[in-house]
């Protein structure tokens, strides 16, 4: 009996002692410091990665000026190079005052990362309509109209919270992030799936069709599934605050959020290395 009663006791210390690691290391200023450090340098290598690719474009094709492939790199040198040196200075970030100006900083870079992942779509399909000889002169102009709506809805709200904080409009502002993530996903699903059947139907033997079918196929499912699990992030970030992201005793949550983006766009910049 006393033997039964010294294991009941044991067990529930047991379950409580595992149960409480992610509290133990969100309230911890040392781990918060180390997962955001190796935010930092993972985020830094990302942006020195599409820095080089960016010059490896330049001195092979000068001539061309701004392609779309450099303004993608470059915007991800941006993206990751602005990510990374917010990380670094997280806890300046978060004594920022008021609280809309933290958001913005948190925020404004997931702007700049969808209007990156939407040329990338553009991209591909402009490749598509082209091969099968249809006009492409619509495509630009829905994408700068796209990225205008995205741009000037945010930044309105940003202004209104400005001026008086509403927290319904915070919540909105993160359903409009992940309604934009879905936006992308379901973009990337389209022409990323449009262009690899197109792909498939090429001659077996056609120059480099296999490495692009791979390429293509991997992108899409990487790129989609990121844009998802953003989705669904900000989502639980909009109406549960155990899950925000903008906040600095979140470091795990932000970790697994962070990372997900940071090797997405890893792979992509290697992917284009080859």
């Amino acid at each position: 009996m006393g033997r039964y009663g010294v294991d009941e006791a044991v067990i529930p210390y047991n379950l409580n002692g595992e149960s409480n690691w992610w509290h133990d290391i969100n309230d911890s200023p040392l781990w918060q410091d180390r997962i955001f450090h190796i935010l930092t340098a993972l985020y830094g290598l990302v942006a020195v990665i599409a820095l080089v690719q960016l010059v490896r474009i330049q001195f092979r094709v000068p001539e061309f000026g701004w392609t779309t492939q450099k303004v993608f790199h470059f915007l991800n040198f941006l993206v990751n190079g602005v990510r990374g040196l917010v990380f670094i200075f997280r806890r300046n970030v978060q004594d920022l005052h008021p609280e809309i100006v933290r958001h913005i900083l948190l925020d404004m870079p997931s702007l700049v990362f969808f209007t990156t992942y939407a040329l990338l779509v553009l991209f591909w399909a402009e490749i598509y309509y082209q091969a099968r000889a249809e006009s492409t002169d619509g495509l630009r102009p829905i994408f700068f109209t796209i990225n205008v709506a995205v741009y000037s809805i945010q930044i309105a709200m940003w202004l209104v919270l400005w001026w008086k904080y509403i927290p319904v409009l915070v919540i909105i502002s993160k359903m409009f992030f992940a309604g934009v993530s879905l936006f992308a996903a379901l973009g990337f699903l389209l022409y990323g799936g449009r262009l690899f059947l197109m792909l498939q139907r090429f001659p077996v033997e056609s120059k480099g069709r296999q490495n692009k079918l791979q390429e293509v196929g991997y992108v899409t499912v990487i790129c989609s599934s990121c844009f998802l699990v953003r989705c669904i992030m900000m989502c639980f970030d909009a109406f549960d605050k155990a899950a925000d992201l903008n906040v600095l005793n979140h470091p795990v949550l932000n970790f697994i959020y962070y990372l997900v983006n940071s090797d997405t766009q890893g792979r992509k910049n290697c992917k284009n290395r080859r």
